[in-house]
C-alpha cells in the first residue's frame, strides 16, 4: 500500500471515530434524559428535576457539535490529501487550517441534524414542564 493510501486510511479512521463518538453521545443524551424524567415522575421535585435535565441536553449538544466539527475538519483534510500528488503531501494529521465556512464549531453545533435531535428533546422537556407547571 502506498504512503498516500496509508495516510488517507489514518484520516478515514479519524472520521469514523468522530462519527462514533457523536452517535454514542446521542445515546447517552437519551439515556440521561430518560433517567431524569423517571426520577421526576417518582419524586416530589418534578419541576426542579426536569429543569435540571436541560443542563445535560445543552452540554451534550455542545460536545456533539465539537465532534461533528472535528469530523468535518478531517473530511476537509481527507479531500485535500486525496487531490494532492504524493510528493506534495506533508503526511500531517493537522486539520485546523480548514476551519472556516461551515467548518466551525458553532456552525457544526447548529447543523440541521443536531438541531433536529436536540431541539426535539428541548421541546419535549418544555412540554413536560408546562404540563407539570399548570397542574
Amino acid at each position: 500500500m502506498s504512503d498516500k493510501h496509508k495516510h488517507l486510511d489514518y484520516l478515514q479512521s479519524s472520521i469514523v471515530r468522530m462519527s462514533q463518538y457523536s452517535f454514542q453521545l446521542k445515546g447517552w443524551t437519551v439515556t440521561i434524559l430518560s433517567a431524569f424524567l423517571a426520577l421526576a415522575a417518582a419524586s416530589d421535585l418534578k419541576i426542579d428535576l426536569i429543569l435540571i435535565a436541560f443542563i445535560p441536553v445543552f452540554m451534550f449538544w455542545t460536545l456533539d457539535g465539537y465532534f461533528l466539527w472535528q469530523e468535518r475538519l478531517f473530511r476537509a483534510k481527507y479531500d485535500e490529501v486525496r487531490s494532492l500528488r504524493i510528493d506534495e503531501i506533508d503526511f500531517s494529521l493537522a486539520h485546523y487550517h480548514n476551519s472556516s465556512g461551515r467548518n466551525t464549531w458553532i456552525r457544526s453545533m447548529f447543523s440541521k441534524t443536531l438541531n433536529i435531535f436536540y431541539l426535539l428533546q428541548i421541546f419535549i422537556l418544555m412540554v413536560i414542564v408546562s404540563v407539570f407547571w399548570f397542574n
